[in-house]
């Protein structure tokens, strides 16, 4: 017979993240800096503009890779 438990478990966690997910970005528009943060580019033109939130997306990394390992470490 198959053990059951480690999917449980696993489902149980992957659900966790969704919600995490879900919460963080009901709450993306309520932190001011969050897109904001030195290192952000804005490059404006006369007709365009392109945004590259390069610090941001260093933090987000960070802090995913940090939740990663936390998970993993079992």
């Amino acid at each position: 017979m198959f053990d059951f438990t480690n999917i449980g478990k696993l489902l149980i966690v992957i659900g966790l993240l969704i919600a995490g997910i879900g919460v963080a970005l009901l709450f993306s528009g309520k932190i001011p800096w969050i897109g904001r943060l030195p290192g952000d580019f804005l490059f404006q033109g006369k007709n365009s503009s392109f945004y590259f939130p390069l610090t941001t997306c260093i933090l987000i990394s960070i802090v995913l890779s940090l939740i990663m390992w936390f998970i993993n470490r079992r």
